[in-house]
């Protein structure tokens, strides 16, 4: 997530100034050809290139619209995970006692069920973080090798390389639960579900020992049900797209429009009665051009929130926010917060 006020101007040329070559490239030749070869009597109406121009507009609206809502959608469910994790914690360490026992258990044991508990939910946040930055076949990883270098070189610069951030989340499996029950999990497929069930079976035990009762049982089984909601939120927008025929489409309509706008430009320019006017065609035609291209590209690197990108959502921020939380509950001390690096806060 980028968290300053504004891009800078480096940054702009970053993400887009490769653009910006072919577009001059390409307004310059279309320019030159028709000053130099071209037939008097021809001339390329601007208004159908016009129509195409506010028919493209509209439809990157939408686009950019529809990417806007998946990464809103996926901070409300990461905000949501924040809140039942911290009423997790708060339910462990109220609900699990002596209320109900015959033979009271030591308060060192309580802590330790408690810690349990509470270690093996932090597990589950990392794990599930962990899952949602695996690639899938339509992020930008996965495209041409070209559009996969430069991802690779974003990544470094604004994104998951940023930082010592790889094998992260086997550290916090490893610090949060025992070594067999590391072996055990990360043997399946979907860790993280596991996890949670591995919650369930300890609250049946829990409840077999009357440490809880029925009504703090079904309470503290809600939250792990909520658990699996969340994670269910977040694995359909990491596994469905922004459906192909709107997300790939716009950028053929860019293309398009961009094809014959410099047609349009330098015809009308041409009109104007300097020797230079045409000339003054090619910035305009840059200019424009920019403009779609990045509406394009500001919907393309909107719509995937778990791309290990800047435009992501801060899974690993909102992990170490609940981590802290949680330890604080337990009285232990707690890790610094994830510092934002390069403007962007993963």
């Amino acid at each position: 997530m980028y968290i300053k006020k504004n891009f800078t101007f480096s940054d702009v040329m970053y993400f887009s100034g490769g653009h910006i070559l072919w577009l001059t490239a390409w307004a310059s030749i279309v320019t030159i050809g028709f000053e130099f070869f071209h037939s008097p009597d021809f001339k390329v109406s601007w208004l159908p290139i016009s129509v195409i121009g506010t028919a493209v507009a509209f439809y990157l609206g939408f686009k950019n619209n529809s990417a806007y809502d998946r990464l809103w959608e996926a901070r409300k469910i990461w905000g949501a995970i924040i809140n039942s994790s911290r009423m997790w914690g708060a339910n462990v360490r109220g609900f699990v006692g002596n209320q109900f026992t015959e033979d009271e258990v030591g308060q060192e044991e309580l802590h330790s069920i408690h810690q349990k508990l509470i270690y093996r939910h932090i597990a589950w946040l990392y794990t599930l973080r962990s899952q949602l930055l695996i690639p899938t076949p339509w992020e930008h990883i996965n495209q041409s090798k070209h559009i996969r270098k430069a991802t690779k070189k974003r990544m470094k610069r604004f994104g998951q390389g940023l930082s010592n951030l790889d094998g992260i989340t086997e550290k916090e499996l490893e610090a949060y639960l025992s070594p067999d029950e590391v072996k055990r999990l990360i043997e399946y497929k979907n860790t993280a579900t596991q996890i949670i069930d591995q919650q369930t079976q300890d609250l049946k035990n829990l409840r077999k020992l009357n440490l809880i009762d029925d009504f703090r049982h079904m309470e503290l089984q809600k939250l792990l049900n909520d658990f699996y909601t969340h994670q269910g939120k977040c694995e359909r927008i990491k596994k469905f797209p922004l459906p192909r025929q709107y997300g790939s489409m716009s950028f053929v309509f860019v293309g398009i429009f961009i094809f014959l706008l410099p047609l349009g430009m330098v015809s009308e320019f041409h009109d104007i009665n300097a020797h230079w006017g045409p000339w003054l065609s090619i910035p305009f035609t840059v200019l424009i051009g920019w403009v779609y291209l990045m509406m394009e590209l500001v919907g393309d690197y909107s719509e995937n929130p778990f791309e290990s990108l800047a435009n992501d959502i801060p899974m690993l921020a909102l992990s170490r926010v609940i981590e802290i939380d949680l330890k604080q509950m337990l009285g232990e001390e707690a890790p610094p917060p994830v510092e934002a690096v390069n403007g962007v806060l993963m």
